[in-house]
């Protein structure tokens, strides 16, 4: 997949809105870098130094970056740098704007004795033009001499001709440029409408349109759908909706991959069409489009070799190590995820068969309607009134594709279950039951396939591994011998530290390598505790209703407040996947497990410094009330004798973990402490968890030489996930 260069109109209509936080800022200095890309260094009285950049060249771009992402100054200033220093110096910035739908964002910039307009032209050969307060041209990095359009010095800026703008069009205006179109859907809402090949493609996918549909046979219906589709991708953005990814290659299910997957696309919004994608969440789309950019330009040039320093002759046997059991986790993964979808597909199959009834009569009606040769649609608009009657094979139709000839259809375990426990399962309209339970069964032996071949890429991956780790071993023994003929040479003895484990220094290396782990617990509350336990917890309602029923294991512990409004916490002797015996656990591991349970409790957020909990089996939990009793979601009845943990802290540590793997952790400090390169320990405070959070990331951060490093695996909003709701104070 080919890599993003650019931003497009609906990226930038998502980015103005967040640079225009920073209004009131005021202009350091222009620098500019290879004749295409502008920064200007600003100062904000709340945010400090705010880099501003402006890339026109191969790669086109506007956003704040991070001050750690931005190279050093270069040298000599080329005259339009010379120019934007001494119009905009002590300048505010006083807000930007898109022109209309395009590839344009203005910057305006007040003095008081001048003003000036920057002009960033990020489609074609870009261009950046400085305007005075009349709109004349002052400067700008190239002259634009055209027949419809002209950018020089002395001469009044002209934009381009007006684009049509799809997120605002009316259906009638809509419906009118498509019919215009003498090509397919797909090419007529890129090029015609505006929108670019990827967010046409989008709009066709959440319509439900097939994007080769010629204009001339698209229905009324299919129109009208494309622009509900852009409607609400429009609202969504305006209403300043957005939840940004930046999307990462994916990696075949045998790909031994030797380094970081590539970045590919960044977007405001999760797209259906990069759904197969991994992907990084990020709290602003302006931090997602520098996070990609700087990766993007680092995969260019090879960034990110680790500079020579002192431990440079020693090699990174921690980090080969790391890679490999990241593949090998990464294979495991694989192989649940194989089993799973196996095992969807056989209870499919099985569930036509329990459904046998039901399902012959949605085929057959469907069957016979085609023989008829009734249109799809019809059939569709009679399903739909049948279910309105009641019927139940009418009521278990949920979609209709002609173009495919499948029928989809949601089943329950039987027809009179009403608790949402339904699964969808697509049929081919024109076979039986027994085929399409065939196919499933089919595509389970298919997928089981897989799984096979992953289970033997995990022994080559073993073998791997113990062969790194012999390297190790045989370099280690090298090294210790060299040191004892030097020690002896030298008269001393150096016998007591043949046997001292190698430790790095990981706070003082200039490069750290970044090993992230892809664990099934990360979307969940947790940590590991002293003994090496995993304790899981939910986030709100709906995952502690998901921990319960899906990971509670028989071996496990359930923890809970006294307090309400604390999270189920479980204590598990086992992973999802794992068969478990039953477990000793220590008093050490309980007493961390009950710390998490009171710490992210409610009585962190009132501001108490302790609180009890309760500890009980598995069996002992249930979502059966009373009888005249109702139960929250969330909430469960506990039944039979308690341990209870009294008067347990409040206290969490947050920091940075280097190996195996690199991320932030967070939990009771007596579990993190050792385990971190470095920590921070927090209790309730006066600070609100997104201020405590920063105040967190900047201790780190100035604790690592790599300070990069930190902001990558540790950025403020990754430590957030770890603090408490509620205030907190760094405890000295």
């Amino acid at each position: 997949m080919d890599q993003k260069r650019e931003l497009s109109s609906i990226d930038l209509g998502a980015l103005v809105t967040e640079l225009n936080r920073y209004e009131g800022a005021k202009v350091d200095k222009a620098y500019l870098y290879d004749d295409d890309l502008l920064r200007l260094k600003l100062r904000d009285f709340d945010r400090g130094r705010v880099e501003l950049m402006i890339e026109v060249g191969d790669i086109k771009r506007a956003h704040v970056a991070d001050p750690d992402n931005v190279a050093d100054a270069p040298g000599r200033p080329p005259n339009f740098a010379k120019m934007l220093r001494n119009r905009l110096s002590g300048a505010d910035f006083a807000g930007v704007e898109q022109y209309e739908f395009d590839r344009i964002l203005t910057f305006e910039f007040e003095r008081e004795d001048q003003n000036t307009t920057l002009v960033a032209e990020l489609f074609g050969q870009g261009n950046i033009a400085a305007l005075d307060e009349t709109g004349e041209v002052v400067g700008s990095l190239s002259t634009v001499r055209l027949k419809s359009r002209t950018v020089a010095p002395g001469a009044q800026y002209e934009y381009p001709a007006s684009r049509l703008n799809p997120l605002d069009v009316s259906l009638g205006g809509f419906e009118r440029h498509m019919r215009e179109s003498d090509s397919d859907v797909v090419r007529t809402l890129a090029t015609q409408l505006n929108l670019g090949g990827l967010y046409a493609e989008e709009v066709c996918t959440r319509a439900a349109v097939e994007k080769e549909t010629p204009i001339d046979e698209a229905t009324d219906d299919q129109l009208r759908a494309l622009h509900d589709a852009l409607s609400r991708i429009g609202e969504r953005l305006r209403s300043g909706d957005i939840d940004p990814r930046v999307y990462e290659e994916e990696l075949s299910d045998d790909e031994t991959d030797d380094r970081d997957p590539r970045v590919v696309d960044v977007t405001p919004f999760p797209l259906t069409e990069h759904e197969g994608l991994p992907s990084v969440g990020f709290d602003s789309f302006n931090a997602a489009v520098d996070e990609y950019f700087y990766r993007l330009e680092g995969e260019e040039t090879d960034a990110g070799e680790a500079p020579a320093d002192a431990s440079a002759s020693r090699p990174d046997f921690e980090e080969e190590i790391a890679k490999q059991e990241r593949i090998i986790e990464q294979q495991k993964g694989a192989i649940e995820g194989f089993e799973e979808q196996a095992e969807a597909e056989r209870e499919r199959a099985e569930l036509l068969y329990a459904r046998y009834d039901l399902v012959d009569e949605v085929l057959s009606t469907v069957q016979e309607a085609r023989e008829n040769e009734v249109p799809w649609d019809e059939i569709g608009e009679t399903l739909d009134a049948g279910a309105e009657r009641g019927i139940p094979a009418a009521e278990a139709v949920v979609d209709i594709d002609g173009g495919e000839g499948t029928v989809t259809v949601e089943l329950g375990d039987d027809g009179e279950s009403d608790d949402g426990g339904t699964t969808r399962v697509e049929l081919d309209a024109s076979a039986g039951v027994e085929v399409n339970a065939d196919r499933l069964y089919q595509e389970a032996k298919r997928i089981e396939g897989k799984k096979e071949g992953a289970m033997e890429a995990i022994e080559s991956t073993r073998q791997d591994l113990e062969a790194v780790r012999e390297r190790k071993a045989e370099w280690e023994a090298k090294a210790a011998a060299d040191e004892g003929d030097e020690a002896g040479a030298d008269g001393e003895d150096g016998g007591d530290d043949e046997d001292e484990e190698y430790e790095t220094d990981w706070l003082s290396r200039s490069s750290i390598p970044i090993r992230s782990p892809d664990d099934w617990f990360e979307r969940f509350r947790w940590f590991r505790t002293s003994t090496g336990y995993l304790v899981i917890g939910g986030r709100n309602a709906d995952q502690n209703e998901e921990l319960v029923k899906k990971y509670m294991g028989k071996h496990d512990r359930f923890f809970h407040t006294q307090a309400h409004g604390g999270p189920v916490t479980l204590l598990k002797a086992a992973g999802p996947s794992e068969s478990a015996d039953p477990v000793d656990f220590s008093e050490e591991t309980l007493r961390e497990a009950a710390q998490f349970a009171v710490s992210y409790s409610s009585d962190w957020k009132d501001g108490r410094g302790a609180g009890d909990a309760y500890m009980v089996e598995p069996d002992q939990v249930s979502k059966t009330p009373e009888s005249g009793e109702y139960i929250e979601k969330g909430s469960f009845v506990i039944r039979g004798d308690r341990t209870y943990f009294e008067d347990v802290p409040c206290r969490i540590a947050v920091g940075v973990q280097c190996e195996p793997v690199t991320r932030a952790i967070g939990g009771p400090p007596s579990a993190i402490v050792d385990r971190a390169a470095t920590s921070v320990t927090v209790e309730p405070g006066m600070y609100a968890q997104n201020d405590a959070a920063m105040m967190v990331y900047r201790e780190l951060k100035g604790r690592f030489k790599d300070t990069s490093f930190v902001r990558k695996v540790a950025s403020a909003d990754q430590l957030q996930e770890f603090l408490p709701p509620g205030g907190s104070d760094i405890v000295d």
